[in-house]
């Protein structure tokens, strides 16, 4: 029997757009070893590289999806388990986190 974890997320970013104003968009999707190695590459990708294309004059935070994928592998079959965690980074006011949470619903 062999067993490996490994992490994955998704989400959205919060940001300034140019011009003015406030919004979300999905956030690039990132892959580690470890949990805290997804957040620090999400919390580095705040300066700009963590959005998935949208284009922000700065970034606010994020709401990641951190999924735990657990995978046993007993005679040959693998087996699969997916735990999902939901954390903010950046610098987000409650009510830009209930804005991105409400986000995340539409999304799903």
């Amino acid at each position: 029997m062999k067993t490996t974890v490994k992490f994955e997320s998704t989400g959205l970013v919060f940001g300034n757009y140019w011009g003015g104003g406030k919004g979300s968009y999905p956030a690039r999707k990132l892959y580690a070893e470890t949990k805290s190695d997804i957040i620090e590459q999400a919390e580095k990708g705040l300066n700009g590289s963590l959005d998935s294309g949208m284009g922000y004059e700065s970034l606010i935070g994020a709401l990641l999806v951190i999924t735990e994928i657990t995978t046993i592998n007993l005679k040959g079959k693998n087996y699969v388990h997916k735990e999902d965690d939901i954390i903010f980074i950046g610098d987000l006011s409650e009510d830009e986190q209930d804005f991105l949470l409400q986000q995340q619903l539409c999304f799903n």
